[in-house]
């Protein structure tokens, strides 16, 4: 029996060698099969090309298609026949596909740019009007609230520039945004003014990826994106396909890799505007029953395993990065995938990942999924949004892993939350916080973050706002000196770099939480009177001088620099130096440089410690800076020499400084 290099890297999964070893065979038995029928995996996953509106230039004539095996009949309706529901019948082909020609007429093109259309579906569930499975543009009614499908062919190409650009191929630091709340205005922000505003905040941060939520249209708003309707349209509500690809054109000039938010993991149950009983099963493009169900979300759930159920789930992965150029995909919810039971349980033995509740069709298609979305672009980043830890997931498919290349360490923020909701400074555990943020596996690497936006949603709390609270109100004028904000800034910093400089192997955070972006995000809603009030970025308390949030904002600049220019997070994993239980202080070493953070209340004068190397040693950052709004007490410029291979320091209370070696014994 072959020991896939998973195991030989984990000798503890030696008893798993069976079922590891069937994941990699599903895999390329799988992919075999593919390209035994369709010649490639890439052209598999091309049914957008099929499927929906296609023009045909050389036969002067439109095509729509639909797959609807179990429908009684289909009928095209729309703007061009006035909504005529019996005038242009759909003919069925083989295999479930429905089809309907309208050549051109001797005034053109039947179709035209920007007329809505529909389906009209006859099936076991009655008749109605339902939007294409494959529809590239959706737009609501501004009366009516109804979404239709919309026909989308503009007279010019879009003229894209980025034919030399390539994905960073450095550690991503990645900027988590929502184009819609990106404004500070009241109100829906758009494609455009996030590419005219706020890229080149990003860009000055130093961010070098942007990951992009809520673009797959989905029809309520404060469902943040993952109530995903019509997985091929960009969201109407925030600009046209052009305005997207001049976003994603402009992130590319100034080179910054764009990911795309992909909610592949469940669909929203809604009839008129998704998929559900499209073509009137229960069982199209979801499992039967209750396995098709997710309680917890009121969701339905995809059929991995069903051919065209996967075509149509890697297509619009080719479609995403063909149509729009995204460089990668951060895959929400994976956990919930993965497993039957979506995570709902303790994951506190292998057992729990190889044997137990394990979705073998999801497995497969994840590998995948990641073969495509590195055959297709270069230096194409998948990230995967899970809390299970499951080996392997970010080992390639021959390894017998997933393919993924990174995963959120989504433990770090819930941590750093819990103890500032439950514990006093006094009582945190040193230990415990370094093993956080240093446990992860061997050659997997970790995107850290101290926040995303499932920390900001209403009914939690920011991580400022959880330091600081109402204080940040009333008492962050620069000249306004105020204890609690003083802790809170001091830890917000130190809390961001243990984290990015332990945590992982990429950085990320939530657009705003850079400068400690006050409060929760909170979408309209029936419960807020359908309020933007905090639906929205305060750009305003960044900019006035007058405020201490541009102290947290250079912060971030200062931190990523250290980052991306000692290209620290793809160095060798952190290494404990000291700790120091009494003081809570924690020094570590990664790539050559010495990370001092210092947690607790007491300032001391001539602390001493050692280091790995003897020589001259430098302050190269300092959290305790007046630029970051400290106070200035250690003097970056004064120069530390090894005694002993020790180094001596003053080290201030709520400090982190980070010390690099400027020469030899």
């Amino acid at each position: 029996m072959n020991t896939p290099q998973l195991v030989q890297d984990d000798p503890w999964l030696n008893p798993y060698i069976p079922e590891i070893n069937r994941r990699i065979q599903s895999f390329e038995n799988k992919l075999a099969e593919i390209k035994k029928e369709y010649k490639s995996l890439e052209k598999f996953a091309s049914a957008h090309e099929y499927f929906g509106f296609q023009y045909d230039k050389k036969k002067a004539a439109w095509y729509y298609r639909e797959w609807a095996p179990a429908a009684h009949a289909l009928f095209l309706v729309g703007d061009f026949n006035s909504w005529d529901r019996t005038s242009h019948p759909l003919q069925k082909l083989e295999n479930g596909v429905w089809e309907i020609e309208l050549k051109d007429t001797e005034n053109g093109p039947q179709l035209l740019h920007e007329q809505k259309v529909k389906v009209h579906i006859q099936a076991a569930n009655g008749a109605m009007d339902r939007i294409s499975a494959y529809a590239t543009r959706v737009v609501q009614d501004p009366v009516t609230y109804d979404f239709a499908a919309q026909i989308w062919a503009p007279k010019k190409a879009f003229a894209w520039k980025d034919k030399t650009f390539v994905p960073t191929a450095s550690a991503p630091l990645i900027y988590e945004c929502h184009i819609g709340m990106a404004q500070e205005t009241e109100g829906i922000g758009t494609y455009v003014e996030f590419a005219d505003n706020i890229l080149p905040r990003i860009k000055n941060l130093g961010y070098n990826t942007i990951q992009v939520m809520a673009v797959m249209e989905h029809p309520y708003y404060g469902s943040f994106g993952y109530h995903v309707s019509n997985l091929f349209a960009a969201s109407s509500r925030f600009g046209t396909p052009e305005d997207l690809k001049y976003l994603i054109n402009k992130a590319h000039e100034l080179n910054i890799t764009v990911l795309l938010d992909i909610v592949h993991s469940h669909a929203v149950k809604n009839i008129a505007e998704g998929l559900a009983y499209f073509d009137g099963s229960d069982h199209q493009y979801f499992h039967a029953g209750g396995r098709g169900y997710h309680e917890q979300w009121d969701s339905y759930l995809f059929n991995y395993g069903k051919k065209e159920v996967l075509q149509f789930l890697l297509s619009n992965l080719n479609y995403w990065i063909s149509e729009y150029h995204f460089d990668g995909f951060r895959f929400d919810g994976v956990t919930s995938m993965l497993y039957f039971h979506h995570g709902n349980m303790t994951f506190d033995h292998y057992d729990k990942y190889f044997v137990e509740n394990v979705d073998w069709d999801i497995l497969t298609y994840l590998q995948l999924a990641n073969e495509l979305i590195h055959n297709l672009k270069q230096n194409a980043l998948s990230v995967a949004e899970d809390m299970s830890g499951m080996p392997g997931l970010c080992r390639t498919q021959k390894d017998g892993g997933l393919g993924f290349d990174y995963r959120l360490a989504m433990g770090i923020p819930d941590y750093w939350i819990k103890i500032l909701k439950e514990q006093r400074d006094e009582d945190w555990d040193i230990h415990e916080i370094w093993g956080m943020l240093a446990n992860r596996r061997w050659k997997e690497k970790n995107i850290a973050y101290a926040e995303s936006h499932d920390q900001a949603l209403v009914g939690d709390k920011t991580m400022a706002f959880w330091l600081m609270d109402k204080e940040m109100y009333f008492h962050m004028q620069v000249a306004d000196q105020n204890h609690i904000i003083d802790r809170g800034i001091a830890l917000h910093k130190i809390f961001r770099l243990i984290t990015a400089s332990v945590g992982g192997e990429g950085y990320l955070t939530f657009i705003g939480n850079e400068f400690g972006h006050p409060e929760w995000v909170d979408f309209p809603r029936i419960g807020n009177d359908w309020s933007y009030k905090y639906a929205r970025r305060q750009w305003s308390l960044v900019d006035n001088e007058e405020l201490k949030y541009k102290y947290l904002n250079e912060f971030e600049k200062a931190m990523l620099h250290l980052l991306s220019s000692n290209d620290l997070l793809n160095a060798l994993p952190a290494q404990s130096i000291n700790f120091d239980t009494a003081n809570k202080v924690i020094i570590a070493e990664r790539g050559n440089l010495i990370f001092v953070f210092n947690l607790g209340d007491n300032s001391i004068f001539d602390y001493k410690f050692g280091v790995p190397q003897e020589g001259t040693y430098k302050i190269i950052l300092n959290t305790d800076s007046a630029q970051f709004g400290g106070f200035d007490r250690v003097d970056n410029e004064v120069l530390h020499h090894t005694i002993n291979n020790q180094l001596s320091i003053y080290l201030t209370n709520r400090t982190a400084l980070v010390l690099e070696r400027v020469n030899g014994k």
